[in-house]
């Protein structure tokens, strides 16, 4: 039993990273390991799971079936191996979150500086990235969206306000260009700094409240990035007009720097949450976690 559930561990490991060697770094262990303990199994079991060649690995069809079958069960022995080693005097055991760089600048990292002190077995992984991750299927303990963006069938928890979002120039930028009186100037006499995310398929769409409706404006400009920090110092640069949240924007605001335009115009999206599946609730170090990043108003 112990050799087959190796053999099986090693699989999904080489199916989810389509690579020995990728696998090999997540099992701690050698290349020429994995691939040996995969042929073992391949061997037991009398027919080809994996298809290899010098640039790619893909399952057969017999091998998409075995994933099929013993992912969700490896998890959940995983899942319960690991609350176990946290049933100590002491939490302990890896959180693995994944969030968009501002929730986790704004909103996670603040708040678990001094967690991390309080508990030194606990590790926190934070992933970057603004795609909207399948958490059970990247194998991350939970992840963080904007309210009406968490899927119904996961649990969620409020980790922040709601958020404010602000347009800004330097004054320098206002000086040569002038300032914009509606959002429809910007798609005409501006240079907009946009920002590329994954879930929206191109530049982030600027979104603004017009006497109680939604209006959508996409500017253009010679800048485009997938960081809102890179937006942020272009914008104090002079390079152009920025989107952003009004938290990020507040101390460039208060110093002059920066100047705020279509003030009367400001969008408020919803805040954002921390969503897991229930499997979760019974994690001593994933619970202790996620007290610390509740938002209490």
């Amino acid at each position: 039993m112990k050799d087959n559930l190796n053999e099986l561990f090693a699989f999904m490991a080489v199916a989810r990273e389509q690579s020995f060697t990728r696998a090999a770094g997540k099992l701690s262990t050698s290349q020429s390991s994995v691939s040996q303990t995969v042929k073992n199994l391949e061997q037991r079991l009398g027919i080809r799971l994996l298809s290899r060649t010098t640039r790619s690995v893909t399952l057969t069809e017999a091998g998409e079936q075995l994933k099929a079958l013993v992912e969700q069960p490896l998890q959940d022995i995983e899942a319960g191996l690991s609350q176990i080693t946290e049933l100590k005097e002491k939490p302990a055991g890896t959180v693995r979150i994944t969030a968009d760089e501002y929730a986790i600048n704004a909103f996670i990292w603040p708040r678990i500086r001094d967690f991390l002190h309080q508990y030194p077995d606990i590790t926190v992984e934070l992933s970057v990235d603004y795609g909207l991750v399948d958490i059970v299927a990247e194998r991350y303990d939970a992840g963080v969206r904007r309210g009406g963006l968490v899927e119904k069938d996961m649990i969620a928890l409020p980790i922040s306000p709601e958020i404010p979002m602000v347009v800004v120039a330097s004054p320098e930028y206002l000086h040569q260009q002038g300032e914009p009186n509606r959002p429809q100037d910007l798609t005409t006499d501006h240079d907009c700094i946009n920002l590329r995310l994954p879930t929206h398929g191109g530049v982030f769409t600027w979104t603004f409240k017009d006497r109680g409706r939604e209006l959508k404006i996409r500017g253009e400009g010679q800048l485009i990035f997938n960081s809102i920090h890179q937006v942020m110092e272009a914008a104090v640069a002079g390079y152009g007009i920025a989107y952003v949240p009004e938290s990020m924007a507040r101390a460039h605001l208060n110093d002059g720097r920066l100047v705020e335009v279509l003030a009367k115009f400001r969008m408020t999206f919803p805040g954002y949450y921390l969503y897991y599946t229930s499997r979760l609730q019974s994690s001593p170090a994933f619970s202790l976690l996620a007290d610390a990043l509740r938002y209490r108003s």
